[in-house]
């Protein structure tokens, strides 16, 4: 149905990898913590950059490169998915990083 095409389409979804997965590749992605700066600090990946996901949804332009992709984690996958399914949505390449830090299988930075 031409009608259900058009509309997948327009309704661009995202990917997601594992957390095992993101420590398979974790040397060649560009990747974002969008949990808040107290929620980092805890421990996050290592190479993450932190943008909380309130900063990065008001003004993706600030961060983001419209011809990068961006790997996207938080602590379970929630808000991650959540800031994908938006930034997807404005044009941006975005992979969730589903299970997030908390299932991310190598040692967290402090």
């Amino acid at each position: 149905d031409v009608e259900k095409k058009m509309f997948s389409i327009f309704n661009k979804k995202y990917d997601s990898i594992s957390a095992k997965e993101l420590s398979e590749r974790i040397e060649r992605v560009n990747l974002i913590d969008v949990r808040e700066t107290h929620e980092y600090k805890t421990g996050h990946v290592p190479k993450a950059r932190n943008i909380s996901m309130g900063d990065l949804l008001k003004n993706p332009a600030k961060y983001l490169d419209e011809k990068e992709q961006y790997h996207i984690i938080c602590q379970s996958g929630s808000r991650s998915s959540r800031t994908c399914e938006k930034l997807a949505s404005l044009g941006y390449h975005v992979v969730n990083v589903a299970g997030g830090t908390g299932a991310y299988p190598q040692a967290l930075k402090k």
